[in-house]
């Protein structure tokens, strides 16, 4: 028991997702602190676990009858929540939505639900139910080295396709421009932002919100059109192609050694990227992510982890979860939260607390994915699917791009074969969801 704790506190078990980022829940720990000042008899017991191993530790303490309060999974682990069974073979979670049941305020904490970016709802809303909390959050955004872009006659950031196009044949032109003009990593969550972007689902069942996902759909106009852009980039000498899958690290010193002027990568490198290109001497500018320019943008990917609320709970806890879910997002909480970590605010509360103090004005770059979030025009089965075996499907769709560019792959039927190994990935992961089959090393596994 931690000192200075009582024996009959209401204790409020979280356990909550590490990344490899230094001290990354000190934060969290700290507002932990300063909710059990606010709120004395709770105790609010925090826990950190590797985020590809949370869902399995968490079904194993479901199966002993001895889970957390709250656990959080990763934006693309979803399915294993909603699947995630408490040992008596109920729903291990209850949405948070029909847990605050119309409450305005739970312990004096008020509900920030109707607070929460509507692209973010929309997001975690799962069979018609705000499911989930957010608590990290990120999308994908472009990186600019808007000094080598003033050089080559490139006066703005682009923000489509076709413009992305356009800026690289324009540095390719100059005489001192980068050896390559743009880059980012192979990894799936790219190809799924393309989709949400041009409102194309992934799977049926509404992209997986309304029912269970049971097909996939890698063979799309849709993905096809992102592909033979990526293709056609690379082709003519414009995406650089490091040879490494997921190459984050890579990618990342290209733009900052100038062997590119563009780079595609998540909201959470903003500071990073803004520090280095300082250090390395050239402008920094930061936008949207470029989108197909023949429509406007449907909806994003979104990144992150969300706090999912366990069933069947005492009141006393179950309304101190609630209310704890409530305080970390809080207009100052998660404001504190975006600076630690760079997690981008999912309130419009949490906005305004930003723009009040002038953190924007200091931080432009961080204003940017606030604007990202917003761009949605599509319904909300688009922002991203919902499906089992998440993991092992988007390591077929990086495998059968990284065959198209490096061994020229035809893309459609490159893909089509993906599909037919995803839709294998899916099927034994539903069977063993629904008990009819095995539990593979995919079942419970996760990846950022």
């Amino acid at each position: 028991m931690r000192r200075g704790a009582a024996d009959d506190d209401v204790v409020i078990e979280v356990w909550l997702s590490e990344f490899p980022f230094p001290g990354f829940l000190d934060p969290i720990r700290e507002r932990a602190r300063e909710f059990e000042r606010a709120h004395p008899g709770y105790r609010i017991d925090i826990r950190g676990f590797s985020y590809e191993k949370l869902p399995l530790e968490v079904a194993r303490a479901a199966a002993e009858g001895t889970p957390p309060a709250i656990a959080t999974y990763y934006a693309g682990a979803s399915q294993l929540a909603r699947d995630a069974r408490a040992r008596d073979g109920g729903p291990l979670f209850v949405s948070v939505e029909k847990a605050v049941a119309g409450r305005t305020e739970i312990l004096g904490e008020p509900v920030v639900l109707d607070d929460v970016l509507p692209g973010v709802r929309e997001y975690y809303t799962v069979d018609g139910d705000f499911a989930t909390m957010p608590l990290t959050l990120s999308t994908m955004l472009l990186y600019s080295n808007s000094t080598a872009l003033r050089a080559a006659g490139v006066g703005e950031i682009p923000r489509t396709w076709e413009e992305v196009t356009a800026a690289c044949r324009a540095l390719a032109d100059h005489a001192e421009g980068p050896r390559y003009g743009i880059a980012w990593p192979i990894d799936g969550k790219f190809m799924q932002h393309a989709l949400a972007q041009q409102g194309a689902l992934l799977t049926d069942a509404g992209n997986g919100r309304h029912g269970r996902a049971t097909t996939i759909d890698l063979t799309s106009a849709a993905l096809g059109g992102y592909v033979d852009w990526w293709r056609s980039l690379h082709r003519e000498g414009h995406y650089l192609h490091t040879g490494v899958p997921e190459d984050w690290a890579g990618t990342f010193g290209a733009f900052v050694d100038r062997t590119v002027a563009l780079r595609m990568s998540s909201s959470f490198d903003a500071n990073y990227m803004v520090r280095a290109a300082g250090e390395a001497g050239f402008d920094i500018e930061v936008g949207v992510l470029p989108r197909n320019g023949a429509m406007p943008c449907a909806g994003n990917w979104i990144g992150g982890d969300s706090l999912w609320l366990v069933n069947g709970l005492d009141e006393a806890v179950r309304d101190g979860a609630l209310a704890f879910m409530q305080y970390l997002n809080s207009p100052r909480a998660a404001a504190e939260w975006h600076k630690a970590s760079g997690s981008a605010p999912a309130t419009y509360g949490a906005i305004a607390a930003l723009e009040e103090e002038g953190w924007f004005d200091r931080h432009p770059h961080h204003r940017v994915t606030t604007e990202q979030l917003e761009l949605r025009t599509g319904p909300p089965e688009v922002h991203g699917a919902v499906l089992g075996a998440f993991h092992a499907i988007q390591i077929v769709m990086m495998e059968a791009m990284e065959d198209v560019l490096t061994n020229d792959a035809p893309p459609r039927a490159r893909f089509a074969r993906a599909e037919a190994a995803a839709r294998e990935l899916l099927d034994s992961y539903n069977a063993y969801a629904l008990g009819t089959g095995p539990e593979t090393p995919d079942c419970l596994a996760v990846r950022i």
